[in-house]
């Protein structure tokens, strides 16, 4: 199956995943400007109001830029709900995409056809990320129209399944679109993650080392430092199991190799989990895969790097 018109014709087929604190207008302009869905939760915009005002830039931007570039548009961007029982701006910051059309809406931890219908009113598309087989279908069963498989060593709440199985699974059934999230912060990895059967890559990690993303110095320097091994996947901070910085853990105080379990009745998702621990301000979420990042630098330079080594692994692969 093709992919719905407003991802089609992309010169790389990649989407910037949603960095909770850390993505914000600037680098959501700058990832569709350099030609990959930039995105954001809507979370990020606090107070409630302050979401208006970040999809009137984006969009007027956007808008702007496409205008004085009719033959190199901008990409689409896409704005994450968490669809959480703990989230009670849910439809308000709904109603606010239907306001401004957002592209594409990328829906977590939860699927509900209400929110669906609203984003298709206007003509938008949902995707939805899921970490096995079970959620998937209950997605596309609510109006989904696409599905983020969320693999092992992605950054942030992730699943526990090969992206080799997950996707297998899911193209048994499901032929509509379909991004892989997983360690991917190479071009090479992009073209992967189509050979084995997704549309696009889901990328997040390294865009926390740009300059446009609102992260702390040290954090962005702790991913440059760092590697796969340093990575420390559990379910402490927010209830759900993601993946986390060795070094953020450790500045907590923590021993990384021996944290408890958490209670996911006691969790806020929509607040950023468990206050305490300080999830994603002091506990930095990452994937496996930033390895590949040598430097901070700006998000076009690396979607330049991202785009270079891409269609360098297909030359490769078809002289």
């Amino acid at each position: 199956m093709a992919l719905p018109k407003i991802l089609a014709d992309m010169s790389l087929p990649v989407v910037g995943s949603p960095l909770f604190i850390i993505s914000n207008p600037d680098l959501v302009i700058a990832q569709c400007k350099a030609g990959v869905v930039g995105s954001f939760p809507a979370l990020n915009a606090r107070p409630e109001a302050q979401l208006h005002e970040w999809l009137e830039k984006i969009t007027t931007e956007l808008d702007a830029y496409n205008q004085a570039n009719p033959d190199n548009p901008a990409a689409p961007f896409a704005v994450n709900q968490i669809v959480h029982r703990s989230n009670n701006r849910l439809m308000h910051d709904v109603e606010a995409c239907v306001k401004y059309k957002v592209p594409v809406v990328i829906t977590s931890l939860g699927a509900q056809k209400e929110v669906n219908d609203a984003i298709h009113s206007y003509g938008g598309i949902v995707l939805h990320d899921v970490i096995n087989n079970k959620f998937a279908k209950k997605a596309i069963e609510k109006g989904a129209d696409g599905l983020i498989a969320v693999a092992w060593g992605a950054g942030g709440h992730a699943g526990q399944l090969s992206p080799f199985a997950l996707v297998n699974e899911i193209r048994e059934w499901f032929d509509g679109p379909l991004l892989l999230s997983g360690s991917i912060s190479h071009g090479g990895a992009v073209l992967a993650a189509q050979a084995m059967g997704a549309d696009m890559a889901y990328i997040g990690s390294p865009f926390i080392a740009t300059d446009e993303a609102r992260a702390t110095d040290q954090y962005k320097q702790s991913i440059v430092d760092s590697g796969a091994e340093d990575i420390v996947y559990s379910n402490l901070f927010t209830g759900v199991h993601g993946n986390y910085l060795r070094s953020s853990i450790e500045a907590a105080g923590l021993d990384p190799d021996n944290l408890p379990e958490s209670d996911p009745s006691k969790m806020n998702f929509a607040s950023g989990g468990n206050q305490d621990a300080k999830a994603w301000k002091d506990i930095w979420g990452c994937g496996q895969g930033i390895d590949t990042v040598k430097s901070v630098v700006p998000a076009a330079e690396l979607v330049g790097r991202l785009r270079s080594e891409y269609e360098a692994a297909k030359a490769r692969l078809c002289p």
